[in-house]
Parts: C-alpha cells; sequence; structure tokens
C-alpha cells in the first residue's frame, strides 16, 4: 500500500468510516469490511482534501481537458463535486429511474464531443461507475477516466474506463449462499443508500 493510501485509510479509521463486521453489499455480496464514505464527507475539509488529491492523481492519468465529471448519486455526488471543484469544471449527477436505469435528470445534460471524467466514492464491482460511463458514451462523451476515493476490487473492477483511485484494497467478500459469517450465525447489517 502508498503512504498515500495509508493516509486515506487513515482518515476513515479516524472518522470512525471504516467498519468492520458482518455487511451486505449494494453488489449483493456479503463482506466483513465496509467503508462508509459519507461519514469522512460529511467533514467538508476532509471531502476537499480527497476531492483535491482524485483530481490529481487522475490529471496524471489524462491528457485531455476535461469538460465535466459526472458521479452516480447518491455515493459519488459529494467526492464528484469536491473533484470537478479540483478541476476547475462542471459537475452533474445521474440518477435511476423508476425501473432502475441510471438516467440524467435535474435539467443535467451533455453534448456530443465533451470530454469527462467519472467519480464515485467506492468501487466494489464497478457496476454504478459503469452504467455512468456507458450513459456518457451513448450521448457522444467520451470519457477519459474513473476515479474512486477506494477501490475495495484489488483493482478487478471493470468499468469501461481506465481507473484511478486513491486507496486500492483486496476485502474478502463471498455471496450470500458462500458466507462463513452467514454460517456462523452472525447478524448482517445492510449499509449505505440503496437496497441490495
Amino acid at each position: 500500500m502508498t503512504p498515500q493510501a495509508d493516509s486515506v485509510l487513515d482518515l476513515f479509521r479516524s472518522t470512525g468510516a471504516y467498519l468492520q463486521g458482518h455487511f451486505r453489499l449494494t453488489s449483493g455480496l456479503h463482506s466483513p469490511e465496509y467503508l462508509q464514505c459519507a461519514l469522512v464527507l460529511s467533514h467538508p475539509a476532509l471531502a476537499q482534501q480527497l476531492g483535491e488529491s482524485l483530481a490529481a492523481a487522475l490529471r496524471q492519468s489524462i491528457s485531455s481537458k476535461v469538460d465535466l465529471v459526472a458521479s452516480p448519486a447518491l455515493g459519488g455526488v459529494i467526492i464528484g463535486h469536491e473533484v470537478a471543484r479540483a478541476l476547475g469544471t462542471r459537475f452533474l449527477f445521474t440518477e435511476r429511474d423508476a425501473t432502475g436505469v441510471m438516467t440524467l435528470r435535474r435539467g443535467f445534460s451533455v453534448t456530443p464531443g465533451e470530454m469527462a471524467v467519472v467519480v464515485e466514492d467506492v468501487v466494489t464491482t464497478g457496476g454504478s461507475t459503469r452504467e455512468v460511463v456507458d450513459l456518457l458514451s451513448a450521448a457522444g462523451v467520451s470519457v477519459a477516466a474513473a476515479g474512486s476515493i477506494i477501490d475495495r476490487s484489488g483493482g478487478a473492477a471493470e468499468v469501461g474506463a481506465p481507473r484511478v483511485a486513491l486507496a486500492t484494497l483486496t476485502v474478502q467478500s463471498w455471496p450470500p449462499e458462500f458466507c462463513p459469517l452467514c454460517a456462523a450465525g452472525t447478524p448482517v447489517v445492510k449499509p449505505g443508500s440503496r437496497p441490495a
């Protein structure tokens, strides 16, 4: 782990955002660890610091001028906004419609030919990030990169764009039917903003 990754994880620990127990993730997988970014990002100075760090990492990985930062709601909204501020560009977020499809609402629009980065708080499977990348690409926007504070996939998640993370972890997770914590009878908790 890099010194930067250690300091990011220290922020999670010091704010009570690095949780241990038995968790059902948005992906449906179970895990003994959970990173509750909302607890870190509830501190504006820390959100700004993480946004500036992620913007710097994204700048190193792309050579184009970025026209916009897009994030999936709800988890990516605060960090995406802070990255956009640090990059000096506009920010928008996507939401799921009534059928569960990721979409642009609230008057947000994009223009074919624009260059974007997609920013999320935590990547586990990369599903939400991938949906935003696909939505933007279908609208003619080029996605230069995707960034997150934490990559829990150990670098394995495929999101349809080059990825950058401030900290990359390999966290154990299992389908519920193979979860040793379930087998041991440990109660499961569903944190986060979306039902699994």
